[in-house]
């Protein structure tokens, strides 16, 4: 840790760091590493991992062990990493958004209440998550000088989080999509708002200010205040609950059930189309059984 640090980004490190105080060290640190073999590591670590954790994160958690070993190696502590050939089961993608999304006609009374909520900065945020499957720290990280008006695209170069700014997730996050009329209006609307909120404070809003911030004080609102929204929305109009990344899986899922390629998908999401295909398998599967009922449908004409 002490030595690659300043080659991590910040949750990289918080990452590891929690890893390591919270499963490493308790489960594994009074053994000796000369003396910890595959066997005991399994039993000691893994197992009692998979007790209450489920296979993926577990999965997370072994390749930070593994980070270690292998420096150890490169240092010369120990000779060899004897924790390679252990293999842990990772989630099956498609799992992992299992009715954490909603349906069209969801969105539509979920989309209904945030216009309705008191917060301006809430509902456009709400709004842009839902018309373009963006994750949370990219719609945190927007700027003014992001929102092409005129073509009626938004560009994605950036996340925000408690920790700040940084780069996107991948490189492929990196993004200009095409959005419709009514975000278009909305965050034509929310500008001029943004404009008179600021000047209330005494500053001038700049097209390098971030677009979602608070009434209360101009600043960015913070990413727990999403959370916030979206279950006071489901609350409100008696929707089930699902997590502002759920928007992310319902922008998807309702393109794929419109047929929309792949790819197109992908690009929008700023995915690969085999995560695409991976993440949602279920949706294709539905959408095939779809296709053979109607393709039989036609043949008994």
């Amino acid at each position: 840790m002490e030595t690659n640090r300043d080659q991590w980004k910040t949750p990289t490190i918080k990452a590891r760091v929690f890893t390591i105080e919270n499963h490493i060290k308790p489960l594994l640190g009074n053994i000796k590493i000369n003396n910890l073999d595959a066997a005991t590591y399994k039993k000691k670590f893994i197992n009692k991992l998979l007790d209450k954790l489920t296979p993926g994160t577990v999965h997370a958690y072994h390749t930070i062990f593994k980070i270690g070993i292998n420096a150890a190696v490169e240092n010369e502590i120990i000779k060899k990493n004897r924790f390679k050939k252990i293999k842990i089961k990772k989630d099956n993608p498609s799992t992992l958004i299992v009715d954490n999304f909603y349906t069209a006609e969801q969105l539509s009374i979920f989309l209904e209440g945030a216009q309705a909520l008191k917060s301006i900065s809430h509902y456009t945020a709400l709004l842009i998550l839902a018309s373009t499957g963006m994750r949370k720290g990219e719609a945190l990280g927007l700027t003014w000088k992001d929102i092409d008006f005129n073509n009626c695209r938004i560009t994605i170069n950036k996340t925000r989080d408690y920790d700040g700014l940084r780069p996107p997730k991948t490189n492929n996050s990196y993004r200009t999509i095409k959005v419709g009329g009514k975000v278009i209006n909305q965050l034509k609307l929310y500008k001029k708002w943004c404009k008179e909120l600021k000047l209330s404070f005494g500053h001038p809003l700049k097209e390098e200010d971030f677009i979602l911030i608070s009434r209360t004080n101009g600043k960015p609102i913070s990413p727990n205040s999403l959370n916030y929204a979206v279950n006071t929305v489901a609350d409100k109009q008696k929707l089930k609950k699902i997590t502002v990344h759920g928007l992310r899986h319902t922008h998807a899922t309702i393109l794929i059930s419109k047929r929309i390629p792949v790819k197109v998908i992908a690009d929008r999401l700023g995915n690969t189309p085999q995560m695409i295909n991976d993440i949602y398998s279920h949706t294709f599967e539905e959408l095939e059984i779809e296709s053979v009922e109607v393709f039989e449908e036609a043949m008994n004409l």
